[in-house]
């Protein structure tokens, strides 16, 4: 079984940030959030682990909303 690494593996953080925060720039609402579903199917199937990705919703899915 394989597990989700949630240690810091960018090489670049920082520039990363900043093409992520570019990337939206000049978008709407509704732009921005097509385009980061896109973005987390495109990584989501670079990682192709069901049970990694598993993982990942969970562990994104903490402390953002109330179990239920």
């Amino acid at each position: 079984m394989s597990e989700l690494r949630t240690e810091t593996r960018l090489t670049e953080p920082d520039l990363f940030y900043e093409r992520l925060i570019a990337a939206h720039r000049g978008l709407d609402d509704a732009q921005s959030a097509m385009m980061n579903a896109k973005l987390v199917l495109l990584l989501a199937n670079h990682v192709g682990d069901a049970e990694v990705l598993a993982q990942a919703i969970a562990a994104a899915r903490e402390d953002v909303a109330a179990p239920g």
